[in-house]
C-alpha cells in the first residue's frame, strides 16, 4: 500500500485503523534544526570548549575540524545506504542489512538505551544550569529537581505535539543560541581581539601535542545524535535526498561553527594568554569574553540561552527516542501499545509518555540518592549513552560494505567499501580516545569509569541474547525484523 499523508495504518491491536506518522512533513532545514539542537552548540561551546583549550593549548580548534571530517567520510556510506534501506529503524535497520539479525537487535537495544541516556541525562544538566542561571541574575538560590521535573513535562508536552510544531520551537531556540555566538564572535573580530588576530591555532607546531588527543575526545562528543537524521525518514518530503542532505548540512555547520567560534574565543584572550584565563575559571571564559567586546547584558542573555539550549537538545533526543520506540514496537520487540500515533498530532505519544516517565523515574533516583545533578546525574548517565551511540556508528559503519556486496547497485567502490572502512578505523580511534580520557569527561574514579565504560558493550551483548531469545520464541518477530515497509510516494 502507498502511504499518503493522510493515510492510515493498521492498528497495535490489529482491529481498527489507526493513524500513521505525518509523512511530508520535515524538509532538510527542519532535519538538520533536529540533529544540531540535539548537539546543543552554546552548551558544548560555553561549557566544555574552555577544557578543550586547557587540555589542548591553542590549537584546539583543529580537534573540531578533525572530528567533523571524521564523520563526515562516516555520513558518505551512511547516506549512501540510506537511499537503499527504507525501514523506519535507521541505525538497527542498517546494522540488520549488513551484519544480520543479531547484530540489528543488539543494536536496536543499543540505540534505545543509548538515546535514552543521552536525553535523561541532560535533565540533570537542565536543572544545575537553570540554578546557576538564577543564582547569576536574580541571586536566588532555586532547587535543581522540580527545574527538572518541570522539564520533562514541557519536553513530553513539546513531543507530544506534531512534528512540525518540534521543528519550529527548534528553529527558533537554535537561531537563538548560535546567534548569541555568533554576536560574541562579532564583537571579537571587529575589535580584533586581544592583541590583532592570529592563525597560530592552525600552525602545525600547536596542533600536533600531546593534549590534542583529550581535545579529539571532547570534540567527538561534542557531534552526539548528528546521526538522527535518518530517524526523521518516514516524515521527510523526498527522503532519499532530504536526509543525506541535512546530514551532510549538519556535520558541516557543527563543525565548521564549533571551530570558528573556539578560535574566535582564542583570539578573545590572546593567544599567550587564553590558556591562563581558561585554567582560572573555565567556565566564566564565555562569558567573560562576551561581556569584553558586547556587554554585560549579552552575558546574561546567553545565561538565559544555555537553558533555553538544554530544552531544545532534550526536544530533539526525546522526539528520537519515541521513533525509536514506535519502530520497535511496531516490529513486535516492545509492547504493542508503545505504536500508537495520535489522531491530531500525529506524534507517537504513547512511547513519549513511556519516555517522559522512565526519565522522571531516573531523575526522582538521583534526587533521593542525594546525587549532584550535574556530576553524576548528567555525567553518570550521559556518559555510557554516548559510548553506545559511538558504537552505533561504528558497527553501522561496518554494516555498509557487507550490504553492499550482496545486492545489485549502482553506487561506486568509494562510496559502498573505502570511505565506510577508513570511518570504521577512525570510529575505532575515536572511541579508544574517549574511554581512555573517561576520567576527564567524568571525573569520577576508576572503578565508575570501568562501570560506565563497560554499560555499551553489554547491553549489546543483552541485545544479542534477546536475538536468540526471539528466533526460538517468536520466530515470526525475528523473521520479520527490519523489514523493508511499503514504497513511499514517489518511488
Amino acid at each position: 500500500m502507498t502511504v499518503t499523508p493522510d493515510a492510515t495504518a493498521a492498528s497495535p491491536a490489529g482491529n481498527a485503523a489507526a493513524p500513521s506518522l505525518r509523512s511530508g512533513s520535515l524538509g532538510t532545514t527542519d532535519i538538520a534544526f533536529f540533529v544540531v539542537s540535539a548537539a546543543a552548540p552554546l552548551t558544548v561551546m560555553a561549557g566544555v570548549a574552555p577544557l578543550a583549550i586547557l587540555m589542548g593549548g591553542i590549537g584546539a580548534p583543529v580537534g573540531y575540524l578533525v572530528a567533523g571530517l571524521t564523520l563526515a567520510v562516516f555520513a558518505i556510506g551512511f547516506t549512501t545506504m540510506s537511499r537503499h534501506v527504507r525501514s523506519a529503524g535507521a541505525f538497527y535497520a542498517y546494522i540488520t542489512r549488513g551484519l544480520g539479525r543479531p547484530a540489528g537487535i543488539g543494536a536496536a537495544l543499543l540505540a534505545l538505551i543509548g538515546y535514552n541516556a543521552m536525553e535523561i541525562g541532560v535533565y540533570g544538566l537542565l536543572g544545575s544550569a537553570t540554578r546557576d542561571t538564577a543564582h547569576a541574575l536574580l541571586g536566588a538560590d532555586i532547587p535543581w529537581l522540580p527545574v527538572s521535573l518541570v522539564g520533562l513535562l514541557l519536553i513530553g508536552y513539546a513531543g507530544f505535539r506534531s512534528i512540525d510544531f518540534g521543528a519550529k520551537l527548534l528553529g527558533v531556540l537554535l537561531v537563538a543560541e548560535t546567534g548569541v555566538l555568533v554576536l560574541l564572535a562579532g564583537g571579537v573580530l571587529i575589535k580584533g581581539g586581544a592583541h590583532g588576530l592570529s592563525l597560530a591555532s592552525f600552525a602545525p607546531d600547536n596542533v600536533m601535542v600531546p593534549g590534542m588527543v583529550a581535545v579529539l575526545a571532547f570534540a567527538f562528543a561534542a557531534f552526539t545524535g548528528f546521526e538522527s537524521t535518518v530517524i526523521y525518514r518516514r516524515e521527510a518530503r523526498d527522503p532519499a535526498r532530504t536526509v543525506p542532505r541535512a546530514t551532510y548540512l549538519a556535520i558541516g555547520f557543527l563543525g565548521l561553527f564549533y571551530a570558528f567560534i573556539v578560535w574566535t574565543v582564542i583570539q578573545a584572550f590572546g593567544d599567550a594568554q587564553v590558556i591562563a584565563a581558561a585554567g582560572a575559571n573555565p567556565t566564566d571564559l564565555f562569558f567573560s569574553a562576551i561581556t569584553t567586546y558586547v556587554g554585560p547584558w549579552a552575558a546574561d542573555l546567553m545565561r538565559v540561552l544555555i537553558v533555553t539550549s538544554v530544552l531544545a537538545s532534550l526536544l530533539a533526543f526525546h522526539n528520537a527516542i519515541n521513533r525509536y520506540g514506535l519502530a520497535l514496537a511496531e516490529e513486535g520487540v516492545l509492547p504493542k501499545v508503545l505504536a500508537r500515533v495520535h489522531p491530531r498530532h500525529r506524534s507517537p505519544y504513547v512511547a513519549g509518555i513511556a519516555q517522559t516517565v522512565l526519565g522522571a523515574i531516573v531523575v526522582l533516583a538521583f534526587a533521593a540518592a542525594g546525587a549532584d545533578p550535574y556530576m553524576q546525574l548528567l555525567l553518570w548517565v550521559n556518559t555510557p549513552g554516548m559510548l553506545a551511540l559511538m558504537l552505533l556508528q561504528l558497527l553501522a559503519a561496518l554494516a555498509v560494505p557487507f550490504y553492499f556486496r550482496r545486492v545489485t547497485h549502482s553506487e561506486g567502490t568509494v562510496r559502498t567499501v573505502v570511505a565506510p572502512v577508513v570511518a570504521a578505523a577512525l570510529l575505532t580511534g575515536a572511541i579508544a580516545l574517549v574511554v581512555s580520557h573517561l576520567d576527564q569527561f567524568t571525573g569520577a574514579s576508576t572503578a565508575v569509569n570501568t562501570f560506565l565504560a563497560a554499560v555499551a558493550p553489554a547491553v549489546l551483548v543483552i541485545g544479542l541474547t534477546l536475538a536468540w531469545w526471539l528466533r526460538r520464541a517468536r520466530p515470526g518477530v525475528y523473521a520479520n525484523f527490519a523489514a523493508e515497509p511499503p514504497a513511499e510516494p514517489g518511488d
